[in-house]
């Protein structure tokens, strides 16, 4: 009787093998499985949201024109963004500028800043923090090379509450704004104007009609004189030389009366 049961089970084992499915090829046990179904899940997902991206953008073209605009400008801000060398580039350049200039000729502001960011970077003290699309150039207590205590305890370096009152420039679309302005009339130096008349000190720019006269007056000038102008012009000259000369008299004579 024992026997007869082993032998039916092992009958019904063997059945049930013929009888289950052969597995598949490689690719199908891979996408019936769970990394499988997740990946198809996840790549259905993508799916609908590009589909109603793409629905969305087609009836609200405006709205979508602007969060395009707005990715747009952001990639733009955040790829020509400044960093510490381009900070440092821009610097030597400027003070090339001020270099080839005589002292007696620069701009007081643009040459005491750009003397002081020198200073800073040659005592390590200049550094560039970046925030995504924006950096931020700022002064440190020490060289973060140094081997100071004061230098490497990190409980002593700067707070942030404190960081915008050591802020020097702000790099921002490749360029750092404030050293820009900085050097604007880098080679006009104001103080030697400091005693002049404030109607003289300040400039304007000339008008249209200047403008048209001066241009006139410089391509009359490279013309040919005629006999008659010249005749004309020698005898503007004799008169004003005789009116000196008559002028030169009445002053001699108002001295010797005197």
């Amino acid at each position: 009787m024992a026997s007869w049961r082993v032998l039916r089970r092992t009958l019904c084992t063997a059945a049930e093998a013929a009888a289950a499915p052969v597995p598949g090829t490689r690719w199908e046990r891979l996408k019936k499985s769970k990394v499988g179904v997740w990946c198809r899940g996840l790549f259905t997902d993508y799916k609908e949201a590009c589909r109603e991206v793409v629905v969305g953008s087609w009836e609200r073209p405006i709205k979508a024109s602007i969060y395009a605009s707005l990715l747009g400008g952001t990639w733009a801000c955040f790829y020509t963004r400044p960093d510490q060398q381009a900070f440092e580039a821009t610097l030597l350049d400027c003070s090339g500028q001020l270099g080839l200039l005589s002292p007696w000729i620069r701009n007081g502001t643009s040459d005491g800043h750009v003397q002081s960011l020198g200073k800073l970077r040659n005592e390590g003290r200049l550094h560039v923090l970046s925030l995504g699309i924006l950096a931020l150039a700022y002064q440190a207590d020490y060289d973060p090379d140094a081997t100071l205590y004061e230098a490497q305890c990190s409980n002593l370096s700067v707070p942030w509450r404190e960081l915008h009152e050591r802020v020097l420039d702000v790099g921002f679309v490749g360029r750092w704004w404030v050293l820009q302005s900085k050097m604007k009339d880098y080679d006009v130096n104001e103080e030697q104007f400091k005693d002049l008349p404030a109607d003289m000190q300040a400039t304007s720019a000339p008008s249209v009609q200047e403008v048209e006269t001066s241009e006139r007056l410089h391509k009359e000038s490279w013309l040919p004189l005629t006999v008659e102008e010249e005749e004309e012009t020698e005898t503007n000259v004799t008169d004003r030389k005789e009116e000196g000369e008559s002028q030169i008299q009445a002053l001699k004579e108002e001295q010797i009366q005197a």
